[in-house]
C-alpha cells in the first residue's frame, strides 16, 4: 500500500473536540521512530516532529509532504515523482522499513495535522478550553525526577532538555528550512507582529534557568520547570494562534515575473553580432 499526502483540511468542527491521536497511537509513533533511528541515529523525538508540524500549520503555503518529510527524517531533497496532490508517494526506503509503515506514520501525522489546524482556527479564550491548542510538550526534567535514585544518578550527565524545548527547537527548524514562506511582508504592523510572535517560541528554545517551582510531569513530583518557563510556554501557544491567522489573511506569496527591457533599435544587438539591434534580431 503506497502512502497518500496527507492533506490540511482546517474546517473547525463543532462536535466535542477529541485528541486525533491517543495515547496508544503516541505510543505507536515513538515506536516508528526509534525503528527509523535505527538506520539514522539523527531522526528527531516525537516532540520535536510535533513542534515541526505544527510549524507547518502556520507556514504561509501549505508545505507538501514531498518537502516536509525528507526534511525531517530524510536528508532533505525534495522527493520526484509526484505530479499532484494525492498521488501515491514512493516508499522512501532509506526512512521506512516498509511501505506500511511509511503509510501508518503519515496517516498519523496527517491527523495531528489537522487537529492542530483546526484547534487554531477556532477562536478562544483560554488555554484550559477542551478545544484549546496544546502541543505536545515533554518534561523530562520532570519524569526524570521521578526515577529510582540509581536510575537518575546514571543519567546525572546528560543534558537534559527544558520543558517545551524541543518543541519548540523543531517549530524553528520548520521556519528556518523555508525562509521564504517565513519573509516578513511589508506591512510594518504585520512583520511586527509576526516577529513578536516568533519571539516568543524562541524564547524556549533557550534552557530554562529560573528556579524551579512546578513538575510539569506530575502534580505531586519534584519542582522541575520555572514558573517564569509556564508562562513563557503560554505565550508561545497564543503565538501559534497569531502566526496561523496571520499567514491566512495574507494568503500564499504570489511569484512576480519580471520581463527584461528590450535593447533600444540602435543599441548593439545582446547575440554578440556586433550590428545594430535594429538590423539583427530585433529585425
Amino acid at each position: 500500500m503506497a502512502a497518500q499526502d496527507p492533506t490540511l483540511d482546517a474546517t473547525p468542527s463543532t462536535d466535542e473536540f477529541n485528541p486525533a491521536l491517543s495515547n496508544d497511537a503516541l505510543d505507536e509513533l515513538d515506536a516508528i521512530l526509534d525503528d527509523v533511528r535505527s538506520r539514522n541515529e539523527e531522526t528527531p523525538q516525537w516532540e520535536f516532529c510535533d513542534g515541526y508540524l505544527t510549524a507547518l500549520v502556520c507556514t504561509r503555503r501549505p508545505v507538501p509532504v514531498t518537502e516536509w518529510l525528507p526534511m525531517l527524517l530524510g536528508d532533505g531533497a525534495e522527493i520526484e515523482g509526484v505530479q499532484q496532490e494525492g498521488q501515491p508517494l514512493p516508499l522512501q526506503a532509506d526512512i521506512f522499513q516498509d511501505e506500511a509503515q511509511q503509510a501508518r506514520f503519515l496517516e498519523l501525522c496527517g491527523l495531528r495535522l489537522h487537529e492542530v489546524a483546526s484547534q487554531l482556527d477556532i477562536e478562544t479564550d483560554s488555554l484550559d478550553a477542551d478545544d484549546a491548542f496544546q502541543p505536545e510538550c515533554m518534561d523530562m526534567r520532570g519524569a526524570i525526577s521521578m526515577l529510582p535514585e540509581e536510575e537518575r544518578a546514571e543519567m546525572a550527565d546528560q543534558d537534559i532538555p527544558s520543558f517545551a524545548q524541543v518543541w519548540a527547537l523543531g517549530f524553528m527548524f520548520a521556519v528556518e528550512n523555508w525562509p521564504d514562506e517565513w519573509t516578513a511582508p511589508r506591512d510594518k504592523d504585520a512583520a511586527k507582529w509576526i516577529d513578536d510572535s516568533l519571539e516568543k517560541i524562541v524564547a524556549i528554545t533557550e534552557d530554562d534557568t529560573g528556579k524551579p517551582a512546578v513538575n510539569m510531569y506530575d502534580d505531586a513530583g519534584p519542582a522541575s520547570t520555572s514558573q517564569e518557563r509556564v508562562e513563557q510556554v503560554g505565550e508561545a501557544i497564543w503565538a501559534c494562534y497569531d502566526l496561523r491567522q496571520i499567514w491566512k489573511s495574507f494568503g500564499p506569496r504570489v511569484e512576480t515575473i519580471r520581463k527584461e527591457a528590450e535593447p533600444g533599435r540602435n543599441d548593439p544587438c545582446p547575440c554578440g553580432s556586433g550590428k545594430k539591434y535594429k538590423k539583427c534580431h530585433g529585425a
